[in-house]
């Protein structure tokens, strides 16, 4: 998978090949769509938009902290990132975006959202759920 200036975002060309089942969360339904109906030995590469992937950027999605907050953490730069906890204890990963004085912004929109992924997959193998070809 590649941005559109050709930056390589994730790829399993060099590694093993990945395997998944349709509608495990694994990858978002924009992705499988394009993979439903493919063959074993086929190839397809799509230019996926960010509605289908990773959505646009949500501006409620970057908070505001007071450096003080991140004492313990250490010298703090801009694209760090960061875990953090919701209000339901889950981990919520987040990106520092901004800086200034005493004030830290934190990004926690998805780093692809609003990017468009050109996606390329080689199927190589298909099997039934009950695990059949």
């Amino acid at each position: 998978m590649n941005l559109e200036d050709g930056q390589t975002v994730d790829s399993t060309y060099e590694a093993d090949p990945a395997t998944l089942s349709i509608g495990d969360g694994s990858l978002p339904e924009g992705f499988e769509k394009h993979l439903l109906g493919m063959a074993a030995g086929e190839t397809k590469a799509v230019v996926v938009p960010p509605e289908e992937a990773f959505g646009q950027p949500n501006p409620a999605n970057i908070q505001r902290f007071k450096k003080e907050q991140f004492a313990q953490t250490g010298e703090l730069e801009i694209g760090m990132m960061m875990s953090f906890k919701d209000a339901g204890d889950n981990e919520l990963p987040g990106m520092i975006s901004e800086i200034n004085g005493d004030v830290v912004m934190v990004d926690f929109n998805h780093p692809l959202a609003g990017k468009p992924l050109n996606f390329k997959v080689d199927v190589i193998a298909v099997e039934d759920a009950n695990g059949g070809h």
